[in-house]
C-alpha cells in the first residue's frame, strides 16, 4: 500500500470519526409531551422531553413561560430515563412557551423553546 494511498484512508477514516462525534456530541430533541405547537387540556399536566443521547437530568433546566409572561422553573422528575427530562404542572387555559436546556453527559449544551397551548377542559 502506497503512502499516498494510506494517507487517503487516514483522512478518511478521521473525517467520519469527526462526523460521528460531531453527530453525537448534542442532545437533539426527537420527542416531546407537548408536542410543538401541540394542545393540552388545563389541569395537571405530565410533561416528557425524550433526547437522541444520555442528558444529566441533574444539570439541565426547564422554564414554563405562562400566557402573562411569567417565568417559574419547574422541578426535573428523579429516576426518569437517562434520555428523558419529566416534569408536570398545574396548567390553566393560555399560550404557553416551555423553555429547555439540556446538558448532554460528554457536557455539551442543547437549548431550544417549544411553543404549545393549554385550553379548558370540556
Amino acid at each position: 500500500m502506497s503512502l499516498r494511498h494510506r494517507f487517503g484512508s487516514f483522512l478518511i477514516a478521521s473525517a467520519c470519526a469527526f462526523a460521528s462525534m460531531a453527530a453525537s456530541a448534542h442532545a437533539i430533541l426527537v420527542d416531546s409531551s407537548p408536542k410543538l405547537n401541540g394542545t393540552v387540556t388545563a389541569g395537571h399536566v405530565a410533561m416528557m422531553f425524550k433526547y437522541n443521547s444520555k442528558i444529566d437530568q441533574h444539570r439541565s433546566r426547564l422554564v414554563l413561560i405562562g400566557p402573562d409572561k411569567s417565568e417559574t422553573v419547574l422541578s426535573i422528575a428523579t429516576g426518569s430515563k437517562s434520555n428523558e427530562i419529566d416534569t408536570s404542572v398545574d396548567l390553566t387555559p393560555g399560550a404557553y412557551t416551555l423553555r429547555w436546556q439540556a446538558l448532554a453527559l460528554d457536557g455539551h449544551i442543547t437549548r431550544g423553546d417549544l411553543p404549545f397551548t393549554v385550553v379548558a377542559k370540556q
